[in-house]
């Protein structure tokens, strides 16, 4: 009876478990077909449908690919520009390292052109006698000195700086010749200036010893010849200038010497006398305005 009864139960369950998953299959599949994106249901729509998905997948596609396309095109177009500007910028700036180290070179040099291609060696040469002369060391100071010899040399070569300016300069900044021409046609107006001054003898040592022959003229002669020679010449003329200078005030230091040694003031240095006394001479002959008139009238 209890067997009987287990069947019948197990029947039962077997009857009410067994169609659930065909009903859910089937709820499943109507659902599924009441979608509006059913391939079945609407087939016209659904191949319309499919079709602007398509169209809207390839729209997409293209989309992206014009997107990527037009991102790479620029850029690939930017980074091209870029390489042949710098390329382009680098084939013009070749020459700039060299120009900057000519401009060093010739700034290191500055000094010594201005002392051996200027009148700034006899200058110099004479403002030293003449402090040494009056007895004051250090007045007027070094700097004082070098800014007067400086000034006086820059109005001194007007007339070669001008014609420099004339023959070199302007043309080569207007492009109308090379650098090495317009470096050949600027020492042309110095050489002249430093022949005019050069003696005959100091041309002739240099050169000797320089050349192998003789040239004609001291036109012909190398700028390497004429500078150093054009110095030797300064030098002389700057010493034969201090030693006219030194002629006065040595006078006043041997009367004021032999009057004190006379007077016997034998521990009084006769310096400090003569010294107030050299100063207030050459003030009150006005010696600054003489000296550079005549050191003007001598170039």
């Amino acid at each position: 009876m209890s067997l009987g009864r287990g069947l019948r139960w197990f029947a039962l369950v077997v009857w009410m478990v067994v169609p659930l998953p065909v009903m859910l299959g089937q709820q499943t599949l109507l659902a599924s077909s009441a979608s509006p994106e059913s391939f079945w249901v609407k087939r016209d729509a659904g191949k319309s449908n499919g079709v602007g998905t398509g169209k809207k997948v390839a729209g997409k596609a293209g989309g992206k690919a014009h997107l990527h396309e037009s991102a790479a095109g620029p850029t690939g177009n930017t980074g091209l520009s870029k390489k042949d500007s710098i390329a382009s910028e680098l084939e013009s700036n070749r020459s700039t390292p060299w120009s900057i180290v000519v401009g060093l070179t010739l700034l290191t040099l500055l000094p010594a052109l201005l002392l051996s291609m200027t009148p700034l060696v006899r200058l110099l040469v004479v403002f030293h006698f003449l402090r040494q002369a009056l007895g004051t060391q250090t007045a007027p100071s070094n700097q004082v000195l070098m800014g007067l010899a400086l000034m006086m040399t820059w109005f001194l070569m007007q007339p070669v700086l001008q014609e420099v300016e004339q023959k070199a300069v302007a043309p080569y900044r207007a492009g109308a010749i090379s650098g090495e021409d317009a470096l050949d046609r600027g020492v042309q107006p110095v050489k002249q200036y430093m022949l005019r001054y050069a003696r005959e003898k100091d041309l002739a040592v240099f050169a000797s010893a320089g050349m192998s022959e003789r040239p004609k003229t001291k036109e012909d002669l190398p700028i390497q010849v004429v500078v150093p020679a054009y110095i030797l010449s300064e030098l002389k003329a700057g010493f034969q200038i201090g030693a006219v200078l030194f002629l006065p005030f040595l006078l006043v230091d041997i009367v004021v010497a032999s009057v004190t040694t006379s007077i016997g003031m034998m521990q009084l240095p006769p310096v400090v006398i003569s010294t107030p006394l050299k100063i207030l001479l050459f003030v009150m002959v006005d010696g600054w305005n003489l000296l550079a008139d005549q050191l003007i009238k001598s170039f």
